[in-house]
């Protein structure tokens, strides 16, 4: 047999942490973030807790890890061509990612919002620093604020097309919360929606903001 390559070394790595990670959202959902504890985690991984401490080093670092890589899955499809300046069709591509994202891993999706509405859970994670880095480099906390603020430049934009009475900031709040109330029924309430009502939304979502 001959020897492993450096890229085998990272797939199993990767493997194991996303193992790891997997458990301890389970378990994070069903027994409580502040209840679960590492040696637990590490046992229904089947690896020690030893071993554990090599991929994270708390369940604090754990928890980040889980919201760096869903949050980079919903918004690295923001701004495709990197610019930084957001076109109608990488909104429309986004909205679209974001739907078709939560409709197919409802159950992951579920088991994160759970978490964060558990008490105290958001505020650790903020006392973390989010420190993990999201794509390009950049910190989950800087990662977030620039996908924030490159959606209010669009809005902001769209002042241009629609007029002087049109109030971006206005409407990208009520953009959010629409987007969050879509969010919370199809993770929820998914029966609500058939394949042609939850395209006639998103199309609904388009006309009005695209």
């Amino acid at each position: 047999m001959s020897p492993r390559t450096p890229r085998q070394f990272e797939e199993i790595r990767e493997e194991k942490k996303t193992l790891i990670m997997n458990v301890a959202l389970e378990h994070f959902a069903d027994k409580g973030f502040h209840a679960t504890t590492i040696s637990h985690i590490a046992k229904h991984a089947g690896i020690s807790k030893g071993l554990l401490y090599n991929y994270f080093k708390s369940k604090e670092e754990l928890l980040e890890e889980i919201i760096n890589r869903s949050a980079t899955e919903i918004f690295y499809s923001l701004d495709i061509d990197r610019d930084g300046i957001l076109s109608d069709y990488e909104f429309e591509h986004f909205i679209r990612n974001v739907f078709s994202i939560l409709r197919e891993n409802g159950q992951f999706w579920r088991l994160v919002l759970g978490i964060m509405l558990q008490g105290g859970v958001y505020e650790k994670l903020l006392g973390s620093g989010l420190k993990k880095e999201g794509p390009d480099g950049a910190t989950l906390n800087e990662f977030w604020g620039n996908m924030i603020a490159m959606l209010q430049d669009y809005f902001k934009r769209k002042q241009k097309v629609h007029g002087d009475e049109y109030e971006p900031e206005s409407e990208f709040l009520m953009f959010i919360n629409i987007i969050k109330g879509f969010a919370i029924t199809l993770l929820f309430a998914d029966e609500l929606y058939s394949d042609d009502s939850f395209e006639k939304t998103i199309k609904a979502l388009l006309r009005r903001y695209k």
